[in-house]
């Protein structure tokens, strides 16, 4: 289920808004250039499903998405835990990389959770939105958006990423230090709108 909470950029104490209403979502989202889509879950995916398994489950959907936008480049990362210490380092400088404010000026950033969770923060008009993604949930960023992405700090997911470009994106980091400020992926589930 998505979660969206919106902040003040100057007060992550004050919570504008809480939902996990789609519709909500979207009429949030929509306004600031954000695509917001819940496509099916594919029960028979097992987490860490090979590339081919996963694009094949989703055909339709991706061969739409890749019409409508023109994507030339699809692929799937994914990430779970196998409890080594190799993928305790994978794990965490993966989610220090994205975990810094940046923008991402040569291409859109486009998602789909097959499964698993993320949080993507939008620093936008003077707030914060975070959007918690879950499968099923497809969020696409425009060019230039400010954000930063929360994977946690046990990441487990498996998502579809989308392309303009062949070489995909480079992310371009303000050096702001706001992300530290606003509560992480883990805490995102407590506290309630005023």
């Amino acid at each position: 289920m998505t979660l969206l909470v919106t902040w003040p950029e100057t007060d992550p104490g004050t919570e504008v808004r809480r939902t996990t209403d789609p519709a909500v979502v979207e009429a949030v989202l929509a306004p600031l250039g954000v695509r917001y889509e819940q496509w099916p879950v594919r029960e028979n995916l097992r987490p860490g499903a090979g590339e081919a398994a996963v694009l094949g489950a989703y055909r339709a959907e991706v061969g739409r998405l890749k019409e409508q936008e023109r994507f030339s480049t699809v692929d799937v990362v994914s990430l779970h835990p196998d409890g080594t210490s190799e993928w305790r380092a994978t794990a965490s400088a993966a989610r220090e990389r994205f975990l810094s404010e940046h923008t991402h000026d040569d291409d859109d950033e486009v998602r789909f959770f097959v499964h698993g969770a993320g949080a993507f923060y939008l620093h936008v008009h003077g707030e914060v939105h975070a959007v918690r993604c879950e499968a099923g949930d497809l969020l696409g960023l425009p060019r230039g958006m400010s954000h930063w992405f929360d994977m946690g700090s046990e990441p487990s997911f498996t998502a579809i990423r989308f392309f303009h470009e062949e070489d995909g994106w480079v992310g371009t980091f303000s050096g702001s230090g706001i992300a530290a400020r606003f509560p992480g992926f883990e805490t995102l589930h407590a506290g309630s709108a005023a």
